[in-house]
């Protein structure tokens, strides 16, 4: 019983050191979590090498969060083709997860068939900096895309009366294994298919390298690619 004690205890100093830091940031390693969810006792560390999709709804029966479910529902096999899991959390209990799944699959015939986390005392809410701290300090519609290394790529934060856009959180993680695998940057709106750009020259010589080797460029910084074909 004590050594479970000691084991509790250096738990939850380690969790309260990680809120203590803040919320991670692009480029930095997930801090580790193991929480209760609708497909069971789950940790952050289980995802390792897939691409990740982690987010936030403020609660269970609520209209906005409802379409949100449904929509990465849906897209779920899409986002497993991209090899990328889908990983829900709420303060909700494990009880009313489940019976807001069960309802939406009665009212609307959509399975939910990724995780969702029970986060009560808000410790994971806080960990990845998900709540309202400056408004109402409910929890706020967080996105959170992670590696294969389950380092940040990308974070996203709506607030909750306005839902997010399923799909350009997919076109935002197929840019982001685009310009990984290709060694491209991607323009505004970019989706597969379109042109892509150069990382712009960061010396004098690679600038003038640049535009010899690149004739139709628009300026030395700015260089358009045809598609890459897979």
């Amino acid at each position: 019983m004590n050594e479970l004690r000691r084991d509790v205890s250096e738990g939850c100093k380690v969790v309260e050191t990680a809120i203590a830091k803040g919320p991670p940031r692009i480029h930095e390693r997930a801090p580790d979590f193991t929480a209760h969810s609708t497909l069971g006792e789950i940790s952050l560390n289980d995802f390792e090498g897939r691409w990740l999709i982690f987010f936030s709804h403020p609660a269970d029966f609520t209209p906005v969060c409802t379409t949100e479910v449904i929509a990465f529902a849906e897209n779920q096999q899409r986002f497993r083709e991209m090899g990328v899991e889908i990983l829900g959390v709420s303060k909700d209990s494990i009880y009313s997860h489940i019976a807001w799944l069960r309802s939406i699959e009665d009212k609307f015939a959509i399975k939910i068939g990724f995780p969702i986390l029970s986060d009560p005392d808000q410790a994971i809410a806080r960990l990845f900096g998900m709540l309202d701290e400056a408004g109402d300090g409910g929890i706020l519609r967080t996105v959170y895309v992670l590696d294969p290394e389950l380092k940040i790529r990308a974070h996203l934060v709506y607030p909750a009366s306005t839902g997010r856009s399923v799909e350009e959180i997919r076109r935002l993680v197929m840019a982001l294994q685009f310009a990984e695998a290709k060694d491209r940057v991607t323009p505004e709106g970019w989706k597969p298919g379109d042109k892509s750009i150069l990382a712009a020259p960061e010396t004098w010589s690679d600038a003038e390298e640049r535009i010899l080797k690149n004739p139709g460029n628009v300026d030395w910084y700015f260089t358009l690619k045809d598609p890459v074909r897979t």
